[in-house]
């Protein structure tokens, strides 16, 4: 009798997640969150506005739940192993549970750091956002080197400007090493490069503009393309990878058609 009970509470179990399941999975599911946290941050914004209005926090106390409620569907319906299977589940989780903590305690800049975390949440329930990301995490190691050739480029030309150029303008500019990197990063910027930094420098220096040419292109034309270029080259191996699955199934379904083919005709040749 006990085991007839237990059984039949397992099978409502799985019933139970199978409905679950249905649910988190329907098409209509994603839109309605994405909803929710749009809504989200057009509260926070209006708050900017109308700070301490009751209504705007009980909204948002509202969808603070509202996210609860959507976590734990998506545990009932995925199961904790497939639900903490993404690490995007993670961040998830971890906003949430985060907003929950924090929502009743004097750590106002924490919770209001943890509100605005909580529009992130836009990147994993949006494909193409989440398809990006990760490929820019796939692209990190590729992208330490353009790093390391990147500070060797800057301080040897932080160097070179503290060396000659200290005198020529105020030591904000070009007075120390970090204050030359500071002045360097302005200048890959081309934030006011020209009429602030550079043509002072020139007309004191006339061969410096040699000095600017040069770091300009390889500093901001040259290293820019090859990042751009690694973080592209990521996003085409997915679609890649995504492409040859495609085949390779495609070709293992053909395969199987001609296996069944096969059969058909060896049993049609053994009835003659």
């Amino acid at each position: 009798m006990e085991l007839k009970h237990k059984n039949e509470l397992e099978q409502n179990g799985r019933s139970l997640r199978s409905t679950v399941r249905q649910l988190v999975e329907h098409r209509l599911f994603q839109p309605i969150v994405i909803a929710i946290i749009f809504l989200n941050g057009l509260i926070i914004v209006t708050e900017t506005y109308f700070i301490g209005n009751q209504l705007l926090l009980v909204l948002d106390k509202i969808i603070v739940w509202i996210f609860v409620i959507e976590l734990v569907v998506k545990m009932i319906g995925l199961g904790f192993r497939g639900y903490f299977s993404d690490r995007w589940n993670w961040f998830d989780f971890g906003i949430v549970i985060g907003s929950l903590v924090f929502y009743s305690t004097p750590f106002v800049s924490v919770l209001r750091l943890i509100r605005v975390l909580r529009l992130i949440r836009m990147i994993p329930a949006i494909p193409a956002l989440r398809r990006i990301i990760d490929s820019l995490m796939k692209s990190v190691p590729a992208l330490s080197g353009i790093l390391g050739l990147c500070i060797l480029i800057f301080s040897i030309y932080a160097i070179i400007g503290t060396t000659f150029f200290s005198e020529v303008l105020p030591a904000e500019f070009f007075g120390t090493f970090h204050n030359s990197l500071f002045t360097l990063m302005q200048v890959v910027t081309f934030e006011s490069w020209a009429s602030q930094v550079a043509r002072p420098i020139i007309n004191e220096v006339p061969w410096a503009w040699v000095y600017f040419v040069t770091f300009i292109i390889i500093g901001a034309l040259v290293i820019l393309n090859l990042v751009v270029a690694v973080i592209l080259s990521y996003l085409g191996q997915d679609e890649e990878a995504k492409r040859e699955e495609q085949m390779a199934r495609l070709f293992q379904e053909n395969q199987d058609l001609k296996n069944d083919l096969q059969e058909i005709k060896q049993l049609l040749l053994e009835k003659k």
